[in-house]
């Protein structure tokens, strides 16, 4: 469960500040979220709340899939006019780029969402047929759920296994379209979480830059379709976003998804790879801000690192600059 605030620390760090400035400034680092839910939920913790009041459950699987079955109540938002409609376009530029704040709060609305609402969500997780198809969906999924935490809204969460494996433990599903009661949102976005080129230009060396893509994209063997060049952009540190899912075991071939791994596991691979201080900056990317999705939310809503940014632009604007240096054949 996300930590509440450190009242200890934070009234010791008051006090100093009180001596030396004369007044309040409380660190960015002490103050937290106040997330009630955790980030990864399972089908079991679902079940048992799917009559909470404050619940949405947003299904983001393509309509036509949504429309041969689905949890009870869910909400599909894939259809046009949703928060990605420049999610992969090339003639909007950039790809993934968050919607201006007044069409995500319309959107946010729409979908009968309120501040105080707890928000699960779930994107293609079968990978019988497609492995890339579980990683395009768990990808999606987290972005929607950054998206969400930028608008202001705290109790969002992932569905551990989605759909598919809620489907092979036979609960209950519906084929109901479910239209929600439109509301008007007001919240107060999150300006810390996404960071542009001309900030990642001053952290060079000075921050921890983790790129989130597969290793022969970041060791600069194989070149990201998105980039304009092989590599990384340096002083760069790898943790891949696929490392941090994993395959249902001992399931029939009709019913095979992806799942998180165990927080330990990835709590373990981050500490090896980032190092222990959780106050310290970390600012992720990867092609266009599709895989440093997950990572990201693991990072900051699961593991609880108190300093994660994310460069949306990612490599796709980083190498669009002939003069950005990017380091190829090297590990950092």
């Amino acid at each position: 469960m996300k930590r509440k605030t450190n009242f200890v620390a934070l009234l010791i760090l008051l006090s100093i500040n009180l001596v030396l400035t004369g007044s309040y400034v409380i660190p960015d680092s002490i103050i937290q979220s106040s997330r009630t839910i955790d980030a990864i939920v399972s089908t079991q913790w679902l079940n048992d709340h799917i009559e909470d009041a404050n619940l949405v459950i947003l299904d983001i699987r393509d309509p036509k899939i949504y429309a041969t079955g689905n949890i009870k109540g869910s909400v599909n938002i894939t259809a046009p006019g949703n928060f990605f409609e420049c999610f992969m376009d090339p003639d909007c530029g950039l790809w993934m780029e968050l919607p201006a704040d007044e069409a995500l709060f319309k959107t946010i609305g729409n979908l009968g969402i309120t501040s105080e609402s707890t928000v699960v969500l779930f994107g293609e997780t079968d990978i019988t047929h497609s492995l890339e198809a579980g990683y395009y969906g768990l990808t999606l999924s987290a972005r929607v759920a950054i998206t969400l935490l930028y608008a202001g809204i705290e109790n969002v969460a992932i569905l551990d296994g989605g759909y598919t494996k809620w489907l092979a433990e036979g609960r209950s599903i519906s084929t109901e379209d479910v239209v929600p009661s439109s509301s008007l949102y007001k919240g107060e976005t999150n300006e810390t979480i996404f960071v542009q080129k001309k900030y990642i230009e001053t952290k060079l060396g000075k921050s921890i830059l983790v790129d989130t893509r597969e290793a022969n994209a970041y060791f600069g063997i194989e070149k990201d379709f998105l980039s304009a060049g092989e590599g990384h952009i340096p002083t760069s540190k790898l943790l891949s976003a696929p490392w941090i899912w994993t395959k249902s075991e001992n399931q029939p071939e009709e019913a095979t998804w992806l799942s998180w791994i165990d927080a330990s596991k990835i709590g373990e691979m981050a500490t090896a790879i980032l190092g222990k201080n959780k106050d310290e900056e970390i600012i992720v990317y990867c092609g266009a801000g599709g895989y440093a999705c997950p990572v990201y939310f693991v990072l900051s809503e699961q593991l609880n690192y108190n300093n994660v940014k994310f460069y949306d632009g990612s490599m796709q604007e980083w190498t669009a600059d002939p003069d950005a240096p990017v380091v190829k054949y090297k590990y950092e």
